[in-house]
């Protein structure tokens, strides 16, 4: 499963040669090197991501399984590809499939999933979740007359109530879909006891990860889910969906596919050609992060790298946090980083000031590049009574600086004070 090459280190990467990897980082806008802080909508690339997708479609394109050498490196590729997600995952190879971007990997499952349903049996959602972990799983309900069950979130927290989530899981439920972390505020949810409740009840788990995998390393096996869902352009890769599943279920469900298609797992989920520039891009965007530490396994490596990242990000995420807190007319949403686990995302708006209106002032002013919206997870923006326009949302990536994060909370503060 992992690669055993030693790849030791003096000293983890600075963040001056972390940034050096990015030729984004160099885009000026308004007189300002661009401070990317959209992350949590797709991080920058790094270029040895895009030199691999490069090499892969300038001398190894070929569809896959045929009896010449451009066709075998293409397959070796696909391969390369299992193998680094696996080490990513600590899955094995073949638990992992990929698909064009994670929604579309939940509904291709919950296809899977529609047979093992009857009328009555109950499907737990959370109010939590991008609505990529609720509408696969609400269709598949009305199509097979099961009942939805949806578990309240908090508002003053922006965390899970997890008394409701006890009380919604019951003898008749089928699935637990959960989010790891919430892609709109960065609250992070105890995906594992979440998981062994819903065991213990009989039911499988599906997990989106999509906005945790960027910060906390996933180890699928601790978690003990049944399937996870991450997206490789969340992690400095290209736009690629990455779907884990036990591979029992990914041999025995059965999964919509072309007659003629493998039907061994995991290629049997996979419909069609797959993107294989981009699986070239994911296993370079898995092996960036693992250049980020040390060890003698790409898994150690990635460990490593985690957990160096996560140290630096800490003091900054504060110091953001405390710096918005500061301004008056300024609301955060979700609990502050000292008060609970979180990956770093903070979502706030201005008061008196449209989030559309923040945004484009941030970008013209100050050359910070921070998105807003709801973020597709409207039920969210919903309970908290916020508007269309939703929040200004800032999430960190391994790239970024202190001073991009000064430059992001002056930059609120004149909003603010307009």
């Amino acid at each position: 499963m992992t690669t055993a090459v030693r790849h030791d280190r003096a000293q983890a990467p600075t963040v001056e040669d972390i940034r050096a990897r990015f030729p984004a980082l160099e885009r000026v806008h308004g007189g300002h090197r661009v401070a990317y802080f959209d992350a949590p909508g797709g991080t920058q690339v790094p270029t040895s991501v895009v030199d691999a997708m490069r090499d892969y479609m300038l001398h190894h394109n070929a569809n896959s399984h045929w009896a010449y050498p451009s066709s075998a490196e293409t397959d070796a590729t696909i391969d390369a590809a299992r193998a680094a997600a696996a080490d990513l995952l600590n899955a094995a190879p073949n638990e992992v499939a990929f698909g064009a971007n994670m929604t579309s990997l939940a509904f291709h499952l919950s296809r899977a999933l529609a047979p093992t349903l009857a009328p009555g049996d109950e499907i737990v959602v959370t109010e939590l979740d991008h609505h990529a972990n609720v509408a696969p799983w609400t269709r598949l309900a009305a199509e097979r007359g099961a009942v939805i069950r949806v578990v309240r979130m908090e508002t003053a927290t922006g965390m899970l109530d997890w008394s409701d989530l006890e009380r919604k899981i019951t003898a008749r439920t089928k699935l637990l879909a959960i989010g790891a972390s919430s892609n709109a505020l960065g609250t992070v949810t105890n995906v594992r006891a979440a998981t062994d409740l819903a065991h213990e009840r009989g039911a499988r788990v599906f997990v989106d990860a999509v906005a945790y995998a960027p910060h906390t390393l996933v180890d699928v096996r601790d978690i003990d889910c049944d399937f996870l869902a991450c997206s490789a352009y969340k992690m400095y890769g290209p736009h690629l969906g990455i779907l884990y599943g036990r591979q029992e279920l990914l041999a025995a469900l059965d999964v919509a596919k072309l007659a003629p298609a493998p039907n061994h797992a995991p290629d049997r989920w996979e419909t069609g050609t797959l993107n294989f520039e981009a699986l070239a891009g994911a296993t370079a965007a898995i092996d960036f992060l693992a250049s980020l530490g040390t060890g003698n396994t790409r898994r150690a490596r990635l460990a490593s790298a985690y957990d160096a990242i996560h140290k630096r990000c800490v003091p900054l995420f504060d110091a953001l946090w405390r710096g918005l807190a500061s301004i008056r007319g300024v609301t955060l949403y979700g609990l502050p980083p000292s008060d609970a686990p979180r990956s770093p995302t903070a979502s706030f708006t201005v008061k008196g000031v449209d989030s559309r209106e923040v945004a484009l002032r941030l970008a013209a002013n100050a050359g910070v590049f921070a998105p807003n919206g709801n973020f597709y997870a409207a039920t969210i923006a919903e309970r908290m009574g916020l508007s269309s326009s939703g929040w200004v949302r800032a999430g960190f990536a391994c790239y970024t600086t202190s001073e991009e994060v000064e430059r992001l909370v002056d930059a609120v503060r004149v909003i603010s004070s307009s």
